[in-house]
């Protein structure tokens, strides 16, 4: 394999010249960058990028952190982060931090070590102290998830609005006994997913029961049909319920089956997300729509924007209300 020397003999240039031109630098003369572009090509050249990167003190390698693989939600997000990213000659790499400290330390340290330029992250456990102390001298991005505060910039959709519009659609239906299947409320979308629900039943001047509300440990489906078994064991059973993920949704609409109920007829269900696996249930899931491809591509610009030096700021997206079969009567 030809080297740079090489390419310099056959162009009639020195090595710095043949490196003033692969690094794209305005000193060099159009003639002079036609040579050496030619040399590259008759002697099949093929730079070493960990060099460039090496000397240009960049990895050209972007970190997503998610708390783990399986859940479908990130799947299109992640598809909008590498597209952009490789087509601004960035790699990602996909690390899981299964919400443990150890892991999230080496990713951290990966950036402290300049192994990579930098985070987005999508993970809500993520310690967001030390993930803020971090941001003072390196490039974050947060994705859905994300601070309050603003002390990183962020890419996100109003979760209260959306929550809220979920329970005017049900409501506008005619039921009044409905269920909220949410999350741990130590993340920031459950808890605004929340006072969506509590805002939406004041409006209409309906009851806030708190035998409705059940918060999941996790986002599983068998956390939703968990959800669904403990929720018709009340007294007086709700009508319908709001899942604040669809994989909640889904568990909780196979757990409907089991007991025969019929969807919308019986019972009407609303998730949130709109994973692939929504379109795919029996009957379709009634869902919010985050525009999940778009939300990374804004967050690997802003990432790439940071890392060149310019200012960012944070991002609110659309979202809308999918209604499918499950509240369609």
């Amino acid at each position: 394999m030809a080297n740079i020397h090489e390419v310099a003999k056959q162009a009639g240039v020195s090595s710095a010249t043949v490196s003033r031109v692969l690094n794209n630098t305005s000193s060099v003369t159009e003639r002079t960058r036609q040579k050496v572009d030619q040399a590259i090509k008759e002697l099949n050249y093929e730079p070493s990028m960990l060099g460039r990167n090496l000397r240009n003190s960049e990895s050209r390698l972007l970190l997503v952190l998610i708390p783990n693989f399986s859940n479908p939600y990130y799947t299109e997000i992640i598809n909008g982060i590498e597209d952009f990213s490789v087509e601004r000659g960035y790699n990602i790499l996909l690390c899981e931090t299964d919400s443990n400290p150890t892991r999230e330390n080496t990713f951290f340290n990966m950036v402290k070590n300049k192994l990579a330029d930098g985070i987005i992250s999508m993970d809500p456990t993520i310690n967001m102290a030390k993930l803020q102390e971090l941001a003072k001298k390196h490039s974050i991005v947060l994705c859905s998830e994300y601070d309050e505060l603003e002390r990183i910039p962020y890419v996100a959709i109003d979760n209260e609005v959306a929550a809220y519009k979920v329970m005017k659609h049900l409501i506008r239906l005619g039921h009044e006994n409905i269920a909220l299947i949410n999350s741990d409320e130590k993340f920031l979308y459950a808890r605004q997913r929340r006072k969506g629900y509590e805002r939406a039943l004041k409006e209409f001047d309906l009851p806030l029961r708190q035998e409705y509300i059940y918060n999941t440990n996790n986002l599983d489906f068998q956390d939703g049909a968990q959800a669904m078994r403990k929720l018709f064991q009340l007294g007086e059973t709700p009508t319908a319920a709001f899942a604040v993920s669809d994989t909640l949704a889904i568990g909780a609409l196979k757990e409907l089956n089991v007991k025969g109920m019929n969807v919308p007829g019986d019972f009407a269900l609303v998730g949130f997300d709109n994973i692939s696996f929504s379109n795919m249930t029996n009957p379709t899931l009634t869902t919010v729509a985050q525009p999940m491809y778009q939300m990374g591509i804004a967050a690997a610009n802003m990432l790439i924007d940071q890392l060149q030096g310019k200012p960012v700021d944070s991002v609110m997206l659309d979202h809308e209300l999918i209604i499918r079969e499950s509240t369609l009567n």
